[in-house]
């Protein structure tokens, strides 16, 4: 991922941290030679980025030391060892240095306040020298200065601490403890005026899952991305920042046409999808969306054609019994390579999840298309503002990756106006084919209509279409109906419906 990138000149040096995401939304990385306060909630994640940071430093040949007041170095190393990360490994081979002001010793050489701090400096000037460091974490200033309660002594020794820390010409990431997600930035209040970058890790409680966000304070002198950035944390990677804005827009678009499946409605489109464009199929429930997905997922079977199918509301056994009852043989394009369906109730992980697991599946499974059943199933384990941006997130690697996509998403109501979500997705999607239940005369029918073809022009008409055993069959337009879209349908008489069709043609 490519850091985001500013018109202004930075005048300070860049470390790049190697966290995923981070160095994007930091413009490259962390100042070089500088101190990042890292404050967040216990549990967010503060030791684990500390930790990470220098690890990540020691694969770019970086070195580094780790200093903790809380946590044995045996603790530490024990409890980042699932990740992979062998820190004994690098304390052996000179790369790592711990210095451990953790309660377990006897720290009367360490003062505070009133005194100084010589011999922890002392300790720290020898271990940046022993293994060469350019990388240094403290966890955390909280152990530090939980026995003074007087804020001007705090400050004081702050920013003798940061100061002090300069000196070493090492790039130091120090956590601190904050008592709220939203309040006062860590727990005595003047934290961050004595550093010159903060970063603040939350881990907030939403829609009955703890959401994790990471957000940039200050840079002082150098600029970065602002807000509040979701993040996640896997066994593979650690933690992993999610920008919205990792892909801008500055996609390819391509001219070439991509079959639907289904001839009718590749010529209501145009000649069929674009290869890099973002299709949503909008319609109430049971009203075939599935069907079109599945026959999208078998539209064009050549060798290099590979499709991703995300189910979220379907067994692969229900999928695969559905398709077959549609002449739609799952299992043989599964065995030929050419298809791979990946089925996960949406509370099994959180959104940020879902799409790291997409984006993974992508990368190892390379397709040419893919299709997402459903996101109205994924909408339920989030709020609002969360699930708009994991779909922005979503459709941006995609369409970077120029992959062809399909989404399906169910409407509110059995009969009504609605098209999309209430979160307005159909802004950012490029074709938009919506499948309406129409009530005529005591009876159910059924419509299909391009509602929206960015950059084609498209069939404007309600057709008609039938589902049975061979699939979807769309006939022709609804002629003498007018208010299908609204739920409300009622009959025109021929003589209004000819009337209003010669004012179209004066026009």
């Amino acid at each position: 991922m490519k850091p985001a990138t500013k018109q202004l000149t930075n005048t300070l040096g860049k470390v790049v941290t190697g966290i995923s995401g981070l160095d994007y939304i930091a413009f490259g990385g962390l100042p070089k030679d500088r101190t990042t306060l890292v404050v967040g909630t216990s549990g967010s994640s503060k030791t684990l980025l500390a930790i990470q940071f220098l690890v990540e430093g020691i694969r770019k040949g970086e070195h580094g030391v780790f200093v903790t007041f809380e946590e044995s170095p045996e603790d530490i190393m024990r409890n980042v060892s699932g990740f992979g990360w062998d820190l004994e490994q690098y304390v052996n081979e000179g790369k790592l240095a711990f210095v451990d002001a953790s309660p377990q010793l006897d720290h009367r050489d360490i003062e505070i306040g009133s005194y100084d701090l010589g011999a922890l400096v002392a300790r720290l000037n020898y271990a940046v020298k022993k293994v060469q460091a350019q990388r240094l974490s403290v966890d955390s200033l909280g152990s530090i200065f939980g026995q003074l309660t007087a804020t001007e002594i705090v400050r004081r020794e702050l920013h003798q601490i940061f100061m002090k820390l300069k000196t070493l010409s090492v790039t130091s990431m120090v956590t601190a403890e904050r008592t709220e997600e939203y309040g006062a930035l860590a727990r005595y209040g003047v934290e961050e005026f004595a550093a010159d970058n903060v970063i603040i890790l939350r881990n907030v409680l939403d829609s009955e899952r703890r959401r994790r966000t990471l957000e940039i304070l200050k840079f002082r002198g150098s600029d970065h991305c602002k807000g509040e950035y979701p993040f996640s944390i896997t066994v593979e990677d650690g933690i992993i920042v999610i920008p919205l804005g990792e892909t801008r827009l500055e996609q390819k678009s391509s001219k070439q046409r991509a079959s639907s499946g289904n001839d009718v409605l590749n010529e209501m489109s145009g000649g069929g999808y674009f290869r890099d464009s973002i299709v949503l199929l909008s319609g109430a429930t049971g009203c075939g969306k599935t069907l079109l997905a599945s026959t999208f997922v078998v539209a064009e079977q050549g060798p290099e054609e590979r499709t991703l199918f995300f189910a979220y509301e379907e067994s692969r056994e229900q999928l695969t019994r559905n398709a077959d009852g549609w002449g739609i043989d799952f299992k043989k394009l599964e065995q030929s390579g050419q298809l791979k369906i990946i089925c996960n109730y949406p509370e099994f992980l959180s959104l940020e999840d879902h799409l790291l697991l997409i984006k993974k599946s992508i990368a190892e499974f390379k397709p040419t298309r893919i299709a997402v059943d459903s996101l109205s199933a994924l909408e339920r384990v989030a709020s609002g503002k969360s699930f708009r941006e994991f779909v922005i997130g979503l459709t941006s690697f995609i369409k970077n990756e120029q992959i062809l996509g399909m989404f399906t998403v169910a409407t509110p109501d059995l009969l009504g106006s609605a098209s999309v979500t209430d979160e307005h997705i159909s802004t950012i999607t490029d074709t938009i084919i919506m499948l309406r239940y129409v009530e005529m005369f005591g009876e159910v029918h059924r419509g299909i209509m391009v509602l929206k073809m960015r950059g084609s022009m498209h069939d404007k008409g309600i057709r008609q279409y039938q589902v049975d055993s061979q699939g979807m069959h769309i006939g022709g337009q609804f002629h003498g109906i007018s208010g299908i879209l609204s739920g409300n349908p009622v009959h025109v008489p021929q003589n209004d419906y000819d009337r209003i069709g010669t004012l179209f043609q004066e026009e």
